[in-house]
């Protein structure tokens, strides 16, 4: 049996591990208000956001959507952002989290760096230990970026890169470079600047020789080298394209590393994200090579997967720029097949998803390099996915058995995996005419598809039962409120305060936190610098909505006195009912 003091113990551990947790917390809050007393909303905005001043808020085209009219605004003062067209908003770590696709802690790492306050403080001696760690490896890649493209001019990989049809800006804005036909090269370069064997193994730059241990080689030899990014612009691995033909791995990418995970990573988001919110939608190709072509062309969204397969990771990434995808892979069956199975997944995640058919024989990075204004006319004539492959499987298999056999086990399970009932159904229609069936016979048939795992996660949920509406007296209750918290100090907000308190016989306003948009919508009304009587509208409305409902629940009252038969509380009921019925009619004339 245990003794007292064990439990004791144990309770005291738990104490001081909390007590810890408490203290780490605080401290990181303290950090957060550090950096925001340093750098101004409008600061951290700014260089993504053209603002001009609109009253006491600053506004600019919002950053999220597509738009012509401002509906983004800047509150310098709260320190606040909301955009009225697609209803996001928040402070500056979320913009920072949206605009460079990253999470709080990115953004704190951002924010951070351009306010000069460190984040050390807030990690204990392990986890300063592992920011140093990766602060390392990120100035590594940087480093190995540099070497590669360095080593780039005058190479058999740069005649290759421009064979391929990339101009010298092209070349220069995405860093490629060339990983020399030797065996420890970079592993030598990199060692004479102070980098170790451990921390080139761990940036998977360089691999350990089989049977021989302590002997070490450059991973990437006589290759073409294209630098991966993060959405944030940081890189964090390398694809290598093999200049020789007798090479058996044509395209050799880094392994996972602590910077690196494929599953998490598209190659060009971080060049493409602005051009995906401008565009409306991101345009998923084959690999690195269509992804420079497509830039290069003027498809700024395009990106591509990096030796993976399309993951929930992924399509996470895309939708924080577009809910629209675009596929155009390799028209072969493998990229076919390819494509499939990454519009399923991407049905099931929400997104919405069309295909680009291309020639027979043609990838993205042909097709674009060849003729250009044929490539952006097969993106403009891009399909519904469904639409798609009832094309596509209409003209590759002309036996009517084999085609309904195809499109039940490839188009079906797209129709499926869709989450609105509304697409379904029109999907269903348009597969039932292509293939010359009833839609009954194609709804009978999706209700036999195995299961899958996608399809009931996608099922749409059962819509919420809707809150009853707000009494009018509320709505402007809360109107009077956001003047209240907008102007807070001023006359104005005297003034509300004050004649709310008169005309419904409380003590005081209740000062529940509004949201930020009632925050801007009572700033956009009122102005910068608002008069008194600039309320005065909105006082009146308030006070006929408190009036008006008064008399409805005396009504009520009436009513139920009438019911029960009281003669004295229909009495006092009545002198109610006209005493206010007089008050509304005199407030009103």
């Amino acid at each position: 049996m245990r003794s007292i003091w064990s439990y004791a113990s144990t309770a005291i551990y738990y104490c001081q591990a909390l007590a810890k947790r408490a203290r780490m917390r605080q401290m990181a809050k303290d950090t957060v208000q550090e950096i925001k007393e340093r750098l101004g909303i409008q600061e951290v905005i700014a260089p993504y956001v053209k603002l001009t001043r609109a009253g006491k808020s600053v506004r600019g085209l919002c950053p999220f959507h597509k738009e012509k009219t401002p509906s983004f605004h800047v509150s310098p003062e709260r320190g606040t952002w909301h955009c009225f067209g697609c209803g996001l908003g928040g402070d500056a770590f979320s913009f920072i989290e949206k605009i460079e696709g990253v999470d709080f802690k990115g953004a704190l790492k951002i924010l951070a760096e351009k306010a000069g306050v460190p984040l050390t403080t807030i990690y204990g001696s392990a986890g300063k230990e592992e920011a140093s760690k990766k602060d390392r490896l990120r100035a590594l890649m940087t480093r190995a970026e540099q070497f590669y493209a360095m080593q780039l001019p005058g190479t058999e990989a740069e005649a290759y890169a421009k064979k391929r049809g990339l101009s010298r800006e092209s070349i220069s804005a995405w860093q490629l470079g060339y990983a020399p036909d030797a065996w420890r090269t970079l592993l030598e370069a990199l060692a004479a600047e102070g980098f170790s064997t451990e921390e080139l193994l761990a940036a998977g730059l360089i691999k350990e020789a089989d049977g021989k241990p302590g002997t070490y080689y450059d991973r990437f030899r006589n290759r073409l080298m294209f630098p991966i990014h993060d959405a944030a612009g940081r890189v964090v691995a390398f694809t290598g394209r093999a200049l020789s033909a007798d090479d058996p791995a044509k395209y050799l990418n880094s392994p996972e590393t602590e910077l690196y995970h494929k599953s998490e990573i598209l190659f060009g988001m971080d060049a493409a994200k602005d051009a995906i919110r401008t565009r409306g939608f991101t345009m998923l190709v084959e690999g690195q090579m269509d992804v420079l072509l497509a830039h290069q062309a003027g498809f700024k969204n395009a990106v591509a997967l990096s030796g993976t397969a399309l993951s929930e990771r992924h399509l996470t990434l895309m939708k924080r720029y577009s809910e629209n995808l675009m596929l155009i892979l390799d028209a072969d069956a493998a990229g076919l097949k390819a494509t499939a199975r990454s519009a399923a997944l991407a049905l099931q995640a929400g997104l919405r998803v069309k295909a680009a058919q291309l020639p027979a024989g043609k990838d993205p990075a042909d097709l674009v390099s060849e003729d250009p204004k044929e490539f952006a006319k097969r993106v403009a004539a891009a399909k519904p996915i469904v639409d798609f492959f009832l094309g596509e499987l209409a003209e590759r298999e002309r036996d009517p058995h084999r085609l309904l056999r195809l499109a039940e086990s490839i188009v079906l399970p797209l129709i499926a995996a869709m989450p609105s009932p509304m697409e379904r159904e029109h999907f269903v229609q348009a597969a039932a005419r292509a293939l010359g069936l009833s839609g009954e016979a194609v709804r009978e048939s999706l209700k036999r598809l195995p299961r899958q795992p996608f399809a009931e996660e996608a099922a749409p949920r059962a819509a919420a039962p809707k809150a009853p509406p707000r009494l009018s007296s509320e709505t402007r209750s809360e109107q009077l409120l956001a003047v209240v918290q907008a102007y807070p100090g001023t006359p104005l907000a005297q003034r509300v305060k004050s004649e709310y308190c008169r005309i419904t016989e409380a003590q005081e306003l209740p000062l529940t936190p509004l949201p930020e948009s009632a925050l801007f919508q009572a700033e956009q009304a009122f102005g910068e610098q608002p008069e008194e009587r600039a309320a005065d509208e909105l006082l009146r409305a308030f006070e006929t909505a408190v009036i008006r409902e008064a008399y409805q629940e005396a009504v009520r009252d009436l009513r139920r006195a009438e019911g029960a038969g009281d003669a004295s509380a229909i009495g006092r009921a009545q002198a109610a009912c006209a005493k206010l019925a007089a008050r509304l009619a005199a407030f009103e004339h």
